[in-house]
């Protein structure tokens, strides 16, 4: 039988794959040299040295003989080494446990190494030591809730002319399926959809998923099967059946108009975001009071901002947010500086520096310091876009309830146990039984 809690998330509100979570494997083939990489904790997280395990399993006739090694690195600059000496029997296995030394509070790479007779590997890993201490040192903008009021009251003056336009079509045997439009920001048109269950009491009212999308996701209608939610997908702006006046290519879009900080393709984003809670109050149907927001990357990004800005979202639900602290991705990520730093050029007179002064006042790290409702985070250790420095940093200011999922084997994704924790938190908070 299917838990309750997991009939309703979500394939379509990422850029990530969801897979589970397990032990690091290297292996050369089925029959071959393997090796098994254990940390001394659940989640990779130490209060000061990390431990390892480092198990090398020899199916073959031969003495293995040679060396098993690591190294700890930290924005690319070493800062401790160690080395064992290995000899593995035939068709046998041996454990060899690393101490590593103590460390300050942060996140480290480290890579264990096995070179033997017939075999050379490399396991690369992050590990953290005491990262509930992590603060940014850089503070925002002193003018950046005025500067994200102006924006709400700029798009209070638009008309929202929300249109609602049954699909029947799309429907399915439990929901209906409904195409939806509002007049956004710069009297943007943005688009998504909304499934309702169908259900005999007329009168009956549903709490509400609001899914917000990944970079350059196409969000679709979710009929998933729980009966006690309205899923509404938004397609923001640029994105999706939202295209329009801002129809860019996938590499262009992160830093459409990024020069200046008014006209930044996120402000109109994250308004849309706003709007789309607005739509919500205006439906009969739907529960005002029960508003839970989620998304992953980009998506995970944009629920810490509509969370933190509107105050009506009640649950909010990041995994791997992306653009947190944005003055510490260059240099631990490729995506998006290698692509805003390609567009500076492009650009007569405009420097990094200034795009970063852009940028402060879209930072997630300091939407999330005005982020009071409660809230779940859910991150990778070997996140490539969301360094887990960054997504610490974010989640450590945070004012509000929370809690924090640690991936320790996973990137840019989730897995199947935050989305079990997911559907058990909002059924609890709004007292779906």
């Amino acid at each position: 039988m299917v838990n309750r809690s997991n009939k309703i998330f979500f394939i379509l509100l990422c850029l990530i794959t969801l897979t589970g979570s397990m032990p690091a494997f290297a292996q050369d083939d089925e029959d071959g040299i393997s090796t098994v990489l254990t940390a001394g904790s659940k989640n990779a997280i130490f209060d000061s040295n990390a431990k390892y395990t480092f198990e090398v399993k020899n199916p073959t006739d031969v003495l293995q003989e040679g060396t098993v090694s690591y190294l700890i690195t930290q924005h690319g600059k070493k800062i401790g080494s160690g080395t064992q000496k290995a000899r593995i029997g035939k068709k046998s296995a041996e454990k060899y446990n690393f101490d590593l030394p103590a460390l300050k509070s942060g996140f480290y790479k480290v890579d264990f190494m096995v070179n033997i007779t017939e075999y050379d590997d490399t396991t690369r890993r992050v590990f953290g030591i005491k990262p509930e201490e992590i603060r940014s040192k850089y503070a925002k903008p002193v003018d950046f809730d005025a500067f994200w009021q102006k924006a709400k009251d700029e798009l209070a003056k638009v008309k929202p002319e929300f249109k609602v336009t049954a699909m029947p079509k799309m429907n399915t045997d439990n929901r209906k399926v409904f195409l939806i439009e509002m007049k956004s920001l710069d009297n943007y048109t943005i688009r998504g959809w909304m499934t309702v269950p169908i259900s005999s009491n007329k009168n009956r009212k549903f709490s509400v998923l609001l899914g917000l999308p990944g970079y350059q996701v196409n969000l679709l209608p979710i009929t998933g099967l729980d009966e006690d939610l309205a899923i509404i997908t938004l397609n923001v702006r640029g994105q999706g059946n939202s295209r329009g006046p801002i129809d860019t290519r996938r590499d262009e879009f992160i830093f459409y108009h990024v020069e200046d900080r008014d006209r930044y393709v996120m402000r109109g984003v994250i308004m849309d975001c706003i709007r789309a809670v607005d739509f919500v109050y205006s439906r009969p149907e739907l529960k005002h009071d029960n508003i839970l927001v989620s998304g992953g990357s980009m998506g995970g990004y944009l629920a810490i901002a509509t969370a933190s800005l509107d105050k009506r979202v009640n649950l909010c639900s990041a995994q791997n947010p992306i653009l947190c602290d944005v003055n510490n991705l260059d240099g631990e990520v490729t995506w998006p500086i290698n692509d805003i730093k390609k567009y500076i050029k492009t650009q007569p007179g405009l420097t990094f520096t200034k795009v970063l002064d852009n940028l402060n006042y879209y930072d997630g790290k300091n939407f999330a310091s005005n982020l009071t409702c409660n809230t779940i985070m859910g991150i990778g250790l070997l996140d490539p876009y969301a360094p887990p420095y960054n997504e610490y940093g974010t989640y450590n200011i945070i004012p509000g309830k929370k809690r924090l999922l640690v991936f320790k084997d996973l990137g840019h994704e989730v897995s199947q146990v935050y989305k079990d924790l997911e559907g058990r938190w909002m059924r609890d908070a709004f007292a779906l039984f």
